[in-house]
């Protein structure tokens, strides 16, 4: 009735026209599609205004919404019928309904709730139970324990559960479980579906049994760790459980209203999934692509995309994907794509300071690096490098050379001037290597694969590799090169090292490979260890002596000294880790920590026992005048000497000498060490163990950090483990440590895709 007072005379119901005072009674159970026939009209040029207005009243009615039907007269009369058109006001599909908001920027952030995707929130990746992670040795049966979340049970709830379902389905649990038929283990891991098992058990005090469906071993971790308020019982769980690719945005981020928006047929990100290189070339290819309207919409737009991206190309950073997380990105990176953000800023007179730009850099992309130095230095600016990068010296205008040695034999400018003045200097030693009186030599022999020996992967396809086959041979030195970004790193680390790691060390860093077909060459080595740079701790507590066991005897020898026994001192006495000897006001850190919250941890000395570490009665006990505080405060060079007749410390202290840290202090807080020190300390607790000639080392970037001369001492530590009979694999671009190799790898013949 309402319509029919505001002029309207029809209503279609259901395709049918009715008049608007003759609507038959509907179903309210049914569905019924009803519009109003707003105008009928016979087109020609006088009638513009009218169809103006019946489009306006039209999309009022309907928020948006407008039907045309017509009748198409380029056809004969009798095949003619009537057609229809719909048309919406909104982004909206008219067919579907689906639609969106009105497009704004924050449509296309992941960082904002209008464009994330709302199942995993703008991550990309949800968490859930791995299979890999609860089944990580496939040779294994499941009375041999391969279902490790299960096996660590003290109940036998879980043995008698698998039992029951060993004898429904008739297999047995000493059958290892790549032996298993695939619908076997989707039952064990996912469960029965609607099949009931007669479960049977016996708790020692009676038996019962009962019929039910079987929730699977995955599911049932994923329900426990949702149900538990036990933060324990979470973390268990939690150590099967990895990143998957959230299903619903596909990993890409945003919400499906954000990815229906193209140009030249992509969303937005698959766009930043493309290298900055192939990046820079699709918004150049968009001027052929794109109208003369939409190309004066976007011209300043495209300007500002292109000059950004090629500072990025200026810097050596083609291979990078514009949607690269920046956890993921090495420091070295992370400084270039800074660096290229100033460089368009275009400022002058500042003073610009960089901590090793070089790091991660191939010797091709080095001089794009040192060209946006000099480009940042051209207009107007000062720059200081901190750099070991012989090619980067040689560019530098001024050249201040700090020395003689490190730790307390520094602290000293050696040498100052152009390198023509560096290089005569005498005191230099960064001069000598520069002029080649001193350099590191090329190894009179190579050392071949044991009897021929080699660790194979084959079918490697992660990330850019193309289906690489991968030859190492063992108990060699190998080293991995190629420019940036052309699978160095998914290679070694994220499908070699993972793969090795959850066959050998059962998975302890919870990390899946990349996709690969099979290894061979497993059996020949017993273990797998990355010697990264990452801290040794990251708590002042921890420190070289303690990682690397030398602070064991130390406070054993404490403890057996007259003074000690007399008092009835234990080792605990002089450990800063419990209560007893040390001090309580700052627990043993020698320092007050102060949380900063949205900055670093700031770190003031203790009060009470002014860096110590202990209280006033555990430092009257001294050997040699020395109280226990005073020994860590040495340097390693000093402890050698001073523990010179105690050989099981002294060894242990030789061990950080031999990796060229003699000059660090025994006791010096983790916090306070750089990754190519925590880098060394690790390569020394290693070389403190008892070898067994099997192990495979491996190391991203060593030299990171070291001068050349420290170089030298690097690769006599790592020939010593080849020595041994192990086997060493190095990611490396510095040519030292390339041409001392018994095995290069060369991965490219380009970075990224």
């Amino acid at each position: 009735l309402n319509y029919k007072k505001r002029g309207f005379r029809k209503i279609k119901i259901d395709d049918k026209l009715y008049e608007i005072d003759k609507v038959p009674e509907l179903n309210k159970k049914t569905k019924h599609n009803i519009s109003i026939l707003v105008d009928r009209i016979v087109l020609n040029s006088s009638l513009g205004n009218r169809l103006a207005e019946g489009i306006e009243t039209a999309i009022n009615l309907t928020n948006g919404l407008l039907f045309v039907e017509y009748e198409n007269e380029t056809l004969p009369k009798k095949f003619r019928k009537i057609e229809k058109l719909i048309f919406s006001t909104k982004f909206s599909c008219p067919e579907s309904g689906f639609t969106i908001e009105e497009i704004e920027p924050r449509l296309f952030s992941f960082n904002s709730p209008y464009g994330a995707c709302e199942e995993c929130e703008g991550i990309g990746v949800k968490l859930n139970v791995d299979p890999n992670l609860v089944v990580p040795n496939e040779k294994k049966s499941i009375a041999d324990g391969a279902i490790v979340p299960w096996s660590k049970s003290t109940t036998l709830y879980y043995a008698q559960t698998l039992s029951s379902i060993a004898k429904h389905y008739d297999f047995s649990l000493n059958t290892k479980w790549n032996k298993l038929s695939k619908k076997i283990k989707d039952i064990i891991l996912f469960g029965s579906d609607d099949d009931e098992i007669k479960f049977s058990y016996d708790d020692g005090y009676e038996k019962y049994s009962h019929k039910k469906t079987f929730e699977g071993v995955i599911n049932n971790l994923e329900r426990r760790y949702l149900e538990t308020d036990s933060d324990w019982k979470r973390e268990e769980i939690a150590q099967y459980q990895s990143d998957t690719k959230c299903e619903r945005c596909n990993g890409h981020r945003l919400k499906e209203e954000a990815l229906c928006v193209k140009i030249d047929n992509l969303h937005i990100s698959a766009v930043t999934e493309k290298s900055i290189l192939d990046a820079a070339e699709w918004f150049k290819s968009l001027k052929l692509k794109l109208s003369k309207r939409q190309l004066k919409i976007a011209e300043h737009i495209l300007k500002e995309i292109n000059e950004r991206l090629n500072f990025l190309l200026n810097v050596g950073l083609d291979y990078l994907t514009l949607s690269r997380e920046s956890g993921t990105l090495s420091g070295g990176e992370a400084q270039r794509i800074r660096l290229a953000s100033q460089i368009g800023s275009g400022l002058t007179g500042v003073l610009y300071v960089l901590d090793e730009p070089s790091i991660g850099l191939h010797q091709k992309d080095n001089i794009k690096l040192i060209n946006a130095l000099k480009r940042l230095r051209d207009l107007g600016n000062t720059v200081i490098v901190v750099e070991h990068d012989t090619e980067t010296i040689e560019s530098a205008d001024q050249i201040i050379d700090l020395g003689p040695e490190a730790g307390n034999e520094g602290g000293q400018i050696v040498a100052q001037g152009s390198y023509n003045d560096i290089i005569k200097s005498n005191d230099s030693i960064t001069g000598k290597y520069l002029s080649h009186k001193l350099f590191i030599q090329i190894p009179k022999t190579r050392k071949l694969a044991k009897n021929g020996r080699f660790l194979e992967i084959n079918g490697a396809s992660g990330n850019n590799l193309n289906n690489v086959n991968l030859k190492i041979p063992l108990g060699s030195f190998t080293c991995v090169t190629g420019v940036s970004g052309s699978g160095k790193s998914t290679l070694i680390l994220q499908t070699l090292y993972n793969a090795l790691n959850l066959t050998l060390n059962n998975n302890k860093s919870r990390k899946i490979p990349k996709p690969f077909k099979g290894f061979k060459g497993t059996e020949l080595i017993d273990k797998v260890i990355d010697i990264d740079q990452s801290p040794i701790g990251r708590t002042p507590r921890s420190n070289p002596a303690t990682y690397t066991g030398a602070f064991g005897p130390i406070r054993d020898w404490f403890t057996g000294l007259p003074e000690s026994k007399s008092r009835g001192y234990k080792p605990g006495r002089f450990s800063f880790n419990v209560k007893g000897g040390r001090c309580e006001a700052c627990e043993g850190d020698g320092v007050i920590t102060y949380e900063m919250h949205f900055l670093p941890d700031v770190y003031i000395q203790c009060d009470e026992c002014k860096g110590s570490r202990y209280n006033r009665e555990t430092l009257e006990i001294k050997f040699k005048d020395k109280s226990i505080a005073d020994i860590l405060n040495m340097t390693v060079d000093e402890g050698c000497k001073y523990f010179e007749n105690i050989s099981n410390i002294k060894t242990k202290l030789l061990t950080l000498k031999k990796v060229g840290l003699g000059y660090i202090k025994i006791g010096q807080q983790a916090t306070t060490l750089s990754g190519g020190e925590a880098q060394r300390i690790k390569l020394a607790k290693e070389l403190s163990k008892r070898s067994t000639g099997r192990t495979m080392y491996i190391l991203d970037e060593p030299t990171t950090g070291l001068h050349a001369h420290d170089i030298k001492k690097l690769l006599e530590i790592l020939q010593t483990f080849v020595v041994q009979g192990n086997t060493v694999v190095v990611i490396e671009h510095n040519l030292d440590v390339i041409k001392t190799a018994d095995w290069i790898i060369d991965m490219g013949p380009n970075g990224g895709v």
